[in-house]
């Protein structure tokens, strides 16, 4: 499968749009454009960005947002953010902790009784939920888990096609969860499970009495001016223009599943945006305008998501750091079916910012595509981070490639 076939006959085009330069001569800016267009070439049809650096903004896009009608990749456009998700869950989770609504170390039976049964339901707390340390399993986890259950969800690329019109409830996604064995013992390591996020939305549901989709709109996307990010609400169609979204099929040609059913992420990853929204909340978030001040100190106490390297990456509440050379960067990644996001922010909010969206991932095993497509975007987060230093192994440590799950 070569990137002709990947790419069908589409053309792609790449830019920069500079956005809020100053009048005054300012050092020039790396070469997104090529950068972008790298990744399109190494076998994405379509990428696209928001970069702050230095006082500028940036914003490249290079190839197509869709192969069938050859529509260009541009800035602004919509696409599934995926595990992004959770910062927004997480800061409305800590909203109602600020209310005293929520207390973070009860055990997630006093808020949902019952649903997690028996003794691990009481040694289970929020706060575990939300830090990936309840060692509940991942309901969403692929073939590449080691257990190899093709009863989970992406374990074919069938079965990808299948969870695009499938819809499942809240309960259905927690029972999967507990269904499988544990991967540790509650507040033991950290394990990422997209389960913990699907409890949390449930949380707010039972604690404000509304629904978890109208929580983070009142409380998050409408007060923060967010205004291209919405939830799905169970519509499978994305909302305005966007990216679309494709799968490298068997038969060598991309399958397009632009229109997916996300119920199966729900609190997980169900979240759409942009690259600038993303960019507005996290600057925001860290700017310290989201949350009071001991809020977000708890936001950002981590656990580390490495065992093995501490050093490198730690996870906090909805939120990661990965080690770079001038400090921290803070941000996550997201993957929901042919789109991946990767959002990373120096630990001041604004100095430098980057989010990346591509329009294509689940590439089949052994694909050479996926060691070019990995280089391509080691070099663009490098070239975000130049004169900062280069996030350390950032591309080895963003969450969705240390854990088994949701890896091309």
């Amino acid at each position: 499968m070569n990137r002709r076939q990947l790419l069908l006959s589409a053309s792609g085009v790449a830019g920069t749009v500079l956005l809020g330069a100053p009048a005054a001569a300012a050092p020039a800016g790396p070469d997104l454009t090529g950068l972008v267009e790298d990744l399109h070439t190494a076998g994405i049809p379509g990428v696209h960005a928001r970069v702050e650096r230095g006082g500028r903004g940036y914003a490249p896009a290079a190839g197509v947002a869709d192969l069938r009608t050859g529509r260009a990749a541009r800035p602004g456009l919509r696409h599934r953010v995926g595990g992004v998700t959770k910062s927004f869950v997480a800061v409305t989770v800590l909203h109602l902790v600020g209310e005293r609504r929520v207390d973070l170390d009860q055990p997630v039976s006093r808020y949902l009784p019952g649903v997690v049964p028996g003794d691990r339901g009481r040694r289970t707390t929020v706060r575990m939920l939300l830090n990936h340390t309840s060692g509940i399993a991942d309901h969403a986890r692929t073939a590449l888990d080691p257990a190899g259950d093709e009863r989970v969800l992406f374990a074919t690329r069938a079965s990808i096609a299948a969870t695009a019109t499938r819809r499942f409830t809240p309960p259905q996604l927690v029972a999967r969860g507990l269904g499988m064995a544990p991967v540790g013992e509650p507040g033991a390591l950290w394990s990422y499970s997209n389960t913990n996020y699907v409890l949390l939305a449930m949380l707010i549901e039972r604690v404000t009495g509304r629904s978890y989709e109208a929580e983070v709109t009142r409380r998050v996307l409408r007060p923060l001016g967010l205004n291209a990010t919405t939830l799905p609400g169970g519509r499978r169609a994305l909302p305005g223009a966007h990216m679309a979204a494709y799968v490298p099929w068997d038969d060598g040609r991309p399958r397009d599943f632009t229109r997916y059913d996300m119920s199966w992420a729900w609190g997980g990853a169900d979240l759409i945006s942009t690259p600038g929204d993303v960019n507005r909340f996290y600057r925001l978030l860290l700017g310290g305008r989201v949350l009071p001040a001991a809020l977000l100190r708890e936001m950002m106490t981590t656990v580390p998501m490495a065992a093995a390297y501490p050093e490198y990456a730690g996870y906090g509440l909805g939120i990661f750091w990965l080690a770079g050379t001038c400090g921290r960067m803070w941000g996550h990644d997201g993957l929901a079916v042919g789109h991946s996001t990767y959002s990373g922010h120096a630990e001041d909010g604004h100095s430098v910012q980057f989010t990346l969206a591509e329009n294509a991932n689940f590439f089949p095993l052994g694909d050479p595509r996926v060691a070019a497509i990995d280089a391509a975007r080691t070099a663009f987060e490098g070239a975000v981070f130049d004169g900062c230093g280069a996030p350390a192994r950032l591309g080895r440590w963003w969450p969705h490639r240390v854990r088994d799950a949701f890896l091309h």
